[in-house]
């Protein structure tokens, strides 16, 4: 079967918006043992589309469209589709009676130009979108075009994960293939490069998968697929061993679900208190749910001022060793643990420039931990932009925790 996805808006061609729906499209067709021949990321332009979607209908099977079923404008997927295959539009009563209700639930009422998204292409079905205003549309041997079968969905990701759940990916299980597993292995603390080399060999007992290594700014994914859900369980099994206290976490989570699952496991606690990451830390931490039964909370304590208010550590202290020191960052972390009385206590302090501070040269990071037997420190020393030094110290934090944790069961 060939599928292609169109992936559709203008903001998608610039560094706006970064096109994630295809490739969550693509692992989901991945678990059915099917998989995309051609994505494209295309703007609002209805020459362009036009000319595209005409050529999506001669070579492929399947079209999966993302984008451009909204009420605006510059929304004409089901429009386009429409014209080009011959047919009108018409209502759709119960996708009205959706958007009425989706409004009315929020006690307003729903402005004209939104009862567009309620029109479906003759001979097509609307797909129900219970988080959002425009229904998608399944599409099956469209005229001309026997046994094509062309799905559009909003370009909202939410909107289209929920859709295709409910209702797309049903609806292509008897036409799955082989189904294709995936083992992933996320690695902390070592940068793409090392895991590369520290890993070369195992992977070479597994040669019979397929493996990619995927980096970012504060973890490494090792991903490895293949037909045999045994395979990928034998590799698990090596990987635990030849990675040590350098694998996080193995499966969906990331590295702050790993570091919470870790303080659940042991009944214990953290409490953090940010200079630098200004609160990205524990951003990350209360993104998770049921986070609250291992993280009590923290203080943002970017100034001098604000480390003496809220944290009770003294200004001349602070002048003498310097707000961006190990030892500021102790006792940040010290006083974070002993003011929440947690287990453990993170401390962050540094300088993400643009400037320097205190001294102290643009990329210096601190990093402490507090627990039950000392406190402990890193420097590490960090490159990038601003956002990206405050991403990889608040990385280098978790990272210092999981370790500290795991060496002292």
């Amino acid at each position: 079967m060939r599928i292609e996805c169109i992936a559709i808006g203008t903001e998608l061609l610039t560094t706006r918006r970064i096109d994630t729906n295809s490739v969550w499209l693509g692992e989901r067709l991945a678990g059915l043992g099917l998989g995309f021949h051609r994505k494209t990321a295309v703007g609002d332009s209805r020459e362009d589309l036009a000319g595209l979607f005409r050529e999506a209908l001669s070579r492929s099977d399947l079209i999966l469209t993302t984008g451009g079923l909204g009420p605006t404008f510059d929304d004409f997927t089901k429009e386009l589709f429409a014209e080009i295959l011959g047919v009108g539009l018409e209502e759709d009563a119960a996708s009205r009676e959706d958007l009425l209700a989706f409004y009315a639930a929020r006690g307003r009422v729903p402005p004209q130009v939104n009862f567009k998204q309620t029109l479906i292409p003759v001979g097509a079905e609307p797909l129900k979108n219970p988080v959002g205003t425009a229904p998608g549309v399944w599409w099956q041997d469209p005229p001309g075009h026997s046994g094509v079968r062309v799905v559009m969905m909003p370009g909202v990701p939410r909107e289209m994960k929920r859709m295709w759940d409910d209702q797309v990916e049903p609806r292509l299980r008897p036409l799955a293939g082989q189904a294709v597993h995936t083992l992933r292995m996320v690695v902390s603390g070592v940068p793409e490069s090392a895991l590369d080399e520290q890993t070369r060999e195992a992977r070479g007992r597994h040669a019979q998968l397929d493996w990619t290594i995927l980096a970012n700014l504060t973890q490494v994914e090792l991903l490895a697929r293949g037909a045999e859900a045994a395979d990928l369980e034998a590799a698990r099994r090596d990987f635990e061993s030849v990675l040590g206290d350098d694998l996080a976490c193995v499966g969906e989570a990331n590295l702050e679900d790993a570091v919470l699952a870790q303080l659940r496991a042991r009944g214990e606690t953290l409490a953090v208190a940010e200079s630098m990451t200004g609160g990205l830390l524990a951003s990350r931490l209360t993104a998770i749910p049921g986070a609250s039964q291992a993280f009590l909370g923290g203080v943002t304590a970017y100034t001098a001022q604000a480390k003496a208010a809220f944290l009770g550590l003294d200004s001349d202290w602070l002048a003498s060793v310097g707000t961006v020191s190990e030892p500021c960052a102790k006792a940040l972390a010290e006083a974070a643990r002993a003011r929440l009385g947690a287990t453990w206590g993170l401390g962050i302090c540094g300088n993400a420039g643009p400037g320097a501070e205190g001294g102290a040269p643009v990329g210096t990071v601190f990093v402490a931990l507090a627990g039950p037997d000392g406190t402990s420190a890193r420097s590490p020393r960090l490159a990038g932009d601003r956002a990206e030094m405050q991403l990889r110290c608040a990385a280098q934090a978790l990272d210092l925790l999981r370790r500290t944790v795991s060496a002292s069961r």
